[in-house]
């Protein structure tokens, strides 16, 4: 009798399965991203001259750097205060019960389950001068007059926090639940109290999960048109609104295609540096 034919790997597939995948992001990011490029080096919006003209505009104009720099800066401040209301979210997540856990785990979706828009507008009324903050705190006797909390960066960073918990929490929240916890009595045995314990097992253990999160949180503050414009007003200028007026109110093209390059190169700098933080961490991590 003749050899039976090898058995096939079905874990195996040809490359053709992601033909599909691959054309339409050819076709959806690469091509509408090479034709933003190429618009962007038009030195006119008449597009008779070719040039880095407009990159050189941006670059040596000080209030469109100000205007770059103070974006990137919100990213950092919606992150940093997303890390730290997050991560004990996640910890508490991880030491109550199932029943509590669906209620945390609700609480932390909540903000995905409903539009941005309506969230926005919500903060606008919290935030007003007769919202609930200066209400409460006017009704209680701490103020005279109204504070201004909207309009204000104190303001935008707050409502995108709370619009960006959930990228933030949920990546926390896988990575501390891989971590042993057999890990802490170990450590509490061996004499480490609560604090070095967290700082010297927990947190390192947690680091992808904390890349991860702000990773995501930081590319999606900064992009955050809608909340930016609204919370922010007119005296707060962002490169979302920076590009919109270019590209809407002003019609120069030209321009706004170069600062889209400019934030995108800008964007994938800092999430570069992020991914270069999440690989040394895997070490902790796979610990």
């Amino acid at each position: 009798m003749g050899a039976a034919p090898a058995a096939r790997d079905v874990t195996s597939y040809g490359m053709g399965l992601a033909a599909p995948l691959a054309l339409f992001f050819l076709v959806f990011f690469v091509a509408p991203l090479l034709q933003l490029f190429w618009l962007s080096l038009h030195n006119d919006t008449a597009g008779l001259h070719w040039g880095l003209g407009q990159y050189l505009h941006f670059l040596t104009d000080p209030f469109s750097l100000g205007v770059l720099g103070s974006t990137l800066l919100l990213g950092a401040e919606v992150t940093a205060v997303c890390l730290v209301l997050g991560f004990p979210i996640a910890w508490l997540y991880q030491r109550v019960g199932p029943k509590l856990q669906t209620v945390i785990i609700l609480i932390v979706l909540l903000p995905l389950l409903t539009s941005v828009v309506v969230r926005t507008f919500a903060w606008i009324v919290i935030l007003g001068r007769q919202g609930i903050i200066n209400a409460t705190l006017q009704s209680l006797g701490l103020i005279d007059t109204p504070l201004k909390l909207l309009y204000t960066q104190f303001g935008v960073v707050i409502a995108l926090a709370q619009v960006q918990m959930p990228l933030m929490t949920l990546p926390l929240i896988t990575a501390l639940g891989r971590i042993d916890p057999n890990l802490d009595d170990a450590s509490c045995s061996l004499g480490a109290g609560s604090w070095r314990t967290f700082f010297r097992i927990v947190l390192p253990l947690s680091l992808p999960g904390v890349i991860a999160g702000c990773t995501l949180t930081y590319a999606a503050a900064i992009t955050a048109f809608i909340t930016q414009s609204l919370i922010g007003g007119g005296q707060m200028l962002f490169m979302p609104m920076y590009l919109y007026q270019q590209a809407s109110t002003l019609q120069n093209w030209p321009f706004a295609a170069a600062i889209s390059i400019i934030f995108l190169l800008a964007v994938l700098a800092v999430v570069s540096v992020f991914t270069t933080l999440g690989r040394m961490s895997r070490g902790y991590g796979g610990a």
